[in-house]
C-alpha cells in the first residue's frame, strides 16, 4: 500500500538532488547577510554566483519578480476561473503558493515529485526541470478586474467591494488593435528565470494544479529582457536594435521605488499595501518596415543614438537628455516628438514606472512577416498617474507608432508578498 509521505519530512522529499544542492548551498553560504538585502534579492547572489545558481525566496514583504534583477526568460500566463466558489479559489491559491515556494528553491512540486509516487498514478511534478537548478526563478501573481466583478457585474467571490480604485479599466488608446484572446484574465502569473525550461515548468505545473478550477486564457513567452532593474545589469536592446530602459527605475533607488512602485498605506485598499499595479501590453513591432528606415530617421524617432544609446543632445548613455539644446538650425537636437522626450518623467510630473519587458518572436504570420515585438510589463503605484498619461502621449504623437501595433493588454492588482504560513493574496480574503 502506497501512503503519501509528509511533504517536507519524508525520505523521498529529503533526497538531496543536484537542484536542491544549488538552492540550499546558496542559502547557507549567505547566512545572516541575506537579512540586510532588499526584499527580492537572491539568496546566494554574491559576485561569484552564476545566473543558474541564483535562488530568490518566494515569501517576503513584497512579491519577488518585481524589483528582482530582471532574469533573461519569461513565461507569462493569464487564467480565467471556471468556478464561482470562493473556497475553491482560496484552495487554488493555497496550492499555488505551496508549489511556487518549492519551485523557486529548485524543488519538485508535491510530496512525491516526478518519479517517486505510485506507479499507476500521474506524477506530482511534470519532471522537465529535474536536475536543473532554480536559475533565479521568481513567480509573481496578480488579480485582474474580472476577478472582483465579472463583465456581467457578478461578484463571484465576495470581494467586489475590495477592488482597488487604481485597478481601472485602461482606455482605448489611439492605434490599439487589441485581441480579446490576448488580453485581460482573472489571474495572471509571471514566471521569470535565467533558464527557459525552468520558467515553462513553473507555469505548466501551476496550470496542472488549477485543473477544473482555472484554465489558461492566454500566455506569452519572452526572451532577452528589454530593461534593467538593477544598476549591476547592462542595458539590453530591443528588436529595433536600440538600448531599452536606460532611464528605468532601479532597485537600488529605494526612495523612488517606494514613491512610484509600491502601494502605500492609505493609498487604496489596505490589503494591497506593499503591492503594486501591473500593466502588461503585447506590442508587435513591424520589423520589416523598420529595417528599411534610415539610421538618421531611426535615431530621430527614438531620440538616442543606436550605438551607445546616448541622448542626441550629447554625452553617454546615462547622460540626462537636454531637451532645450538646439543645433545650427535652431531646432532641438532631440526632436519634440521623439520617444525619449514624450516618455520622459519631466513630461509627466515626474511619474516613473518599473519596467520588466521582454522581446518575443512567435514565428511568422501568413504574409511571411515576423510576429515579433516587445512584451511590455510595468509596475507602478497607480496607473492613473503613471502608465495612462504616458501612453496617452505616446499613442498620440510618438513617431514609433508607424512601426508598432498594440495587440494585447491587461491590468492586474499584484498583492504584497506572502508571509510565513500565508497564501498569496490572503489579505484580500481576510
Amino acid at each position: 500500500m502506497n501512503e503519501a509521505p509528509d511533504d517536507e519530512g519524508s525520505a523521498a522529499s529529503q533526497r538531496i538532488s543536484r537542484r536542491a544542492l544549488f538552492g540550499f548551498a546558496g542559502a547557507a553560504a549567505l547566512g545572516t547577510a541575506a537579512a540586510g538585502f532588499v526584499v527580492g534579492d537572491a539568496v546566494g547572489s554574491d559576485a561569484s554566483s552564476s545566473a543558474a545558481d541564483l535562488v530568490y525566496p518566494f515569501r517576503g514583504e513584497h512579491q519577488a519578480g518585481i524589483t528582482t534583477p530582471a532574469q533573461d526568460r519569461l513565461h507569462f500566463v493569464a487564467f480565467d476561473l471556471r468556478t464561482n466558489s470562493r473556497n475553491e479559489v482560496i484552495a487554488l491559491l493555497q496550492r499555488w503558493t505551496a508549489a511556487a515556494e518549492r519551485m523557486c528553491t529548485g524543488r519538485e512540486v508535491g510530496a512525491y515529485g516526478a518519479v517517486n509516487g505510485p506507479y499507476d498514478a500521474p506524477p506530482d511534478d511534470t519532471g522537465e526541470a529535474l536536475d536543473l537548478p532554480a536559475a533565479g526563478l521568481t513567480i509573481t501573481f496578480g488579480f485582474g478586474r474580472s476577478f472582483f466583478t465579472s463583465k456581467e457585474g457578478v461578484d463571484r467571490f465576495g470581494v467586489g467591494d475590495r477592488m482597488p480604485a487604481s485597478l481601472v479599466e485602461l482606455p482605448h488608446f489611439p492605434g490599439d488593435t487589441l485581441e480579446p484572446g490576448r488580453s485581460d484574465g482573472d489571474i495572471c502569473v509571471q514566471a521569470c528565470s535565467n533558464d527557459p525550461q525552468v520558467a515553462v515548468h513553473a507555469v505548466r505545473n501551476l496550470a496542472r494544479l488549477a485543473f477544473g478550477v482555472a484554465e489558461v486564457r492566454w500566455s506569452q513567452l519572452g526572451f532577452g529582457r528589454t530593461s534593467s532593474t538593477s544598476t549591476a545589469q547592462q542595458t539590453p536592446r530591443n528588436l529595433f536594435g536600440f538600448k531599452d530602459g536606460t532611464a528605468n527605475l532601479k532597485v537600488e533607488q529605494a526612495e523612488l521605488v517606494d514613491e512610484h512602485v509600491w502601494v502605500q498605506s492609505g493609498d487604496d485598499q489596505e490589503w494591497l499595501t506593499g503591492g503594486s499595479i501591473l500593466v502588461a501590453r503585447r506590442i508587435r513591432m513591424l520589423i520589416e518596415t523598420w529595417d528599411r528606415t534610415s539610421l538618421r530617421e531611426q535615431e530621430n524617432i527614438v531620440g538616442r543614438t543606436k550605438g551607445v544609446g546616448a541622448p542626441l543632445s550629447g554625452g553617454d548613455e546615462f547622460t540626462e537628455p537636454d531637451f532645450t539644446l538646439t543645433g545650427n538650425d535652431d531646432q532641438p537636437l532631440i526632436p519634440e516628438l521623439s520617444h525619449v522626450k514624450l516618455a520622459h518623467p519631466s513630461s509627466h510630473d515626474g511619474a516613473r514606472m518599473l519596467r520588466r519587458g521582454y522581446n518575443f518572436v512567435d514565428g511568422s504570420d501568413n504574409l511571411g512577416r515576423l510576429d515579433a515585438g516587445l512584451f511590455f510589463l510595468a509596475y507602478q503605484r497607480d496607473p492613473r498617474t503613471h502608465f495612462i498619461p504616458v501612453q496617452t502621449a505616446l499613442a498620440r504623437d510618438d513617431g514609433l507608432n508607424e512601426y508598432l501595433r498594440h495587440v494585447g493588454s491587461g491590468i492586474y492588482a499584484v498583492p504584497p508578498g506572502a508571509g510565513p504560513g500565508e497564501h498569496i493574496g490572503e489579505g484580500l480574503f481576510a
